[in-house]
């Protein structure tokens, strides 16, 4: 008789216990699908529904890869389980199952699934697929599809035109748009969702945050609401919220290309890189979403933030490739190889853009100010929108000039909008309004100044002057004329605010004035000594066709009422005399 083998007791004390959980078989389905390993993907993908048999999103997972294996029925029967047992107002299944109808040529019941599908889900997400998918079913069946309506379609076209709006840019008027659309459709979620984004690139944070909200109030598992709300998450550091609904999104394995793409870019932007990478793979692989240089650009930052260097090369060759007229590609390569050296890695964003501070690098090489391409591009104006709420002052400052060379519609509103906030910056709320009246905004304008309320004149601000002169205004055009290719707009803006100053001082002893180039000559010459710009009054003699006798002359006058040498002294010691300098 065989003994019995004695078990050391502290043996099973050195076993370290797995959870087997659904995120656990999930993670495993995924990792099999990677591999094209299909059978034990599937194996994983049931064990997950079964250890979590209220989650439509297991279950959907499942239905989705026994469709790609060709096993149509049996996703349909899993489909029908959901929408049965589970979660009625999952529309999304109706389309799901009329494509797993339609491979089986089962072109009748195909055609009850999509029509049930278009006349009942608010979202339209897969709108544009369902619409070849009737004219396919029209020709199959040799008759056209009976639809009585399509609820998404309801206020369709002022969305497209939203969205037309979002794409380029135009977001206060996207904004009134989706605002009206949803308050006549209140379950029109893309709308909200959009509305949503439009709040966000505008920096609206507060109001985007309730508007995702109320998307998932009306519809919990909304994937692009989730998203959305994950990113606000992360902005606002709640860590416990974003935990947790980072657990959803890492078990979502989403059917339509349009919902990987959401879901790989946000898991990008939360710096859920490996996840990112895998999906925008997936995407490359299929194909579906086309050679679009922006996902060539996505898979590289994802394969960068991976260590996978070799292969972020290659896909930002592939960005290149299929927009080569454009820089960004170009900049992230030469990035990559200076990074390939660097122990510390710098960052790289998923947008495809260029960096905010490379931007303005190049407006300040340019010298015909900000390309046509960049005033059109929502990502580079949502950036100006969201630097002009939250960036430090200079960054501020720098956004303001910059809405000077766009000079529409939108940025008149984004800058009418600034200089009511009273928590901004006197100075920078003063440059915006002289950007205004550059962008040819004629009418009062209110501001909060000082803490007060004010209604700003067409003319310069002046409140200490009880009238403006029409010679005064003429001096100060004749400057402004000279300096407009040579000076930017903040040093434009403090040469009103020189002369206005000036005049405020002397008043109403102001000099006789017959000579107004004299005068505007000596308000450029300090302008450029107050920003340490090289210039002589021989160089403004020949410009503003006056001696350079009557522009020191002015000089002194300006400089003895406003002080402008001794506060350049305070600030810069070694700040030398107007007079040695200027001859």
């Amino acid at each position: 008789m065989e003994k019995k083998k004695r078990v050391n007791p502290t043996q099973h004390e050195k076993v370290i216990p797995m959870k087997m959980d659904a995120t656990f078989f999930f993670e495993r389905a995924v990792q099999s699908l990677d591999r094209y390993h299909y059978d034990k993907a599937l194996k994983y993908f049931r064990r997950a529904a079964d250890y979590e048999p209220e989650n439509p999103v297991n279950h959907c997972n499942l239905a989705g890869l026994l469709s790609e294996m060709g096993n149509y029925e049996e996703s349909n029967r899993i489909l029908q389980h959901v929408l049965d047992q589970i979660d009625p107002s999952m529309t999304e299944c109706y389309f799901y199952m009329a494509n797993n109808f339609a491979n089986m040529e089962n072109y009748e019941s195909a055609e009850k699934a999509i029509i049930h599908y278009l006349e009942n889900d608010p979202t339209g997400q897969f709108l544009e697929e369902s619409e070849e998918m009737i004219e396919l079913l029209s020709y199959e069946l040799d008759r056209p599809t009976k639809l009585t309506s399509i609820k998404s379609r309801e206020g369709m076209f002022e969305h497209d035109r939203a969205r037309s709006m979002l794409e380029e840019g135009k977001f206060a008027e996207a904004v009134r748009i989706l605002e009206k659309i949803i308050k006549k459709h209140p379950d029109f979620m893309a709308a909200r969702n959009n509305l949503a984004l439009a709040y966000y690139y505008m920096g609206h944070f507060d109001k985007s945050v309730d508007m995702i909200r109320q998307v998932l109030e009306l519809d919990h598992g909304n994937l692009h609401g989730l998203c959305n709300l994950a990113i606000f998450y992360q902005h606002f550091g709640d860590k416990e919220n974003l935990s947790e609904l980072l657990e959803v999104l890492r078990k979502t394995y989403p059917f339509h290309q349009d919902h990987v793409f959401k879901l790989a870019t946000t898991m990008g932007i939360l710096s859920e890189h490996e996840t990112a990478y895998r999906l925008f793979k997936r995407l490359l692989k299929t194909g579906e979403a086309g050679l679009d240089p922006c996902l060539f650009h996505y898979t590289a930052v994802a394969a960068y933030n991976t260590k996978r260097y070799d292969e972020a090369e290659r896909q930002w060759r592939q960005a290149d490739k299929f927009d080569p007229g454009s820089e960004i590609p170009k900049f992230y390569l030469s990035q990559l190889q200076k990074a390939r050296t660097e122990e510390v890695k710098p960052a790289v964003s998923y947008h495809y853009h260029l960096p905010f501070e490379e931007q303005f690098r190049g407006l300040e090489k340019s010298a015909e100010g900000l390309p046509d391409h960049m005033k059109r591009d929502p990502l580079v104006r949502s950036s100006f929108f969201w630097a002009l709420r939250h960036g430090d002052t200079e960054t501020k400052l720098q956004v303001i000039q910059a809405f000077g060379l766009i000079g529409d519609g939108e940025v008149k509103e984004a800058l009418l909008e600034f200089i009511q906030e009273p928590n901004e910056d006197d100075y920078l709320k003063k440059v915006a309004i002289f950007v205004l009246r550059n962008i040819g905004l004629r009418e009062p304008v209110t501001a909060v100044l000082d803490g007060n309320q004010l209604t700003i004149p067409a003319s310069p601000f002046s409140p200490n002057l009880p009238v403006w002169e029409r010679k005064w205004q003429e001096i100060m055009d004749c400057a402004m004329q000279e300096m407009s290719r040579r000076y930017d707009m903040v040093q434009q803006y403090d040469l009103q605010t020189l002369w206005v100053e000036y005049l405020s001082r002397v008043y109403p002893n102001v000099p006789k004035i017959t000579k107004g180039e004299g005068w505007a000559a000596a308000l450029e010459y300090l302008t450029a000594k107050m920003h340490r710009r090289a210039i002589s009054f021989h160089e403004l003699a020949n410009r503003y066709q006056v001696s350079a006798g009557t522009i020191s002359k002015n000089v002194k006058m300006i400089d003895e009422a406003c002080g402008i040498r001794e506060k350049m002294e305070a600030i810069f010691p070694t700040f030398s005399s107007f007079d040695n300098k200027g001859k």
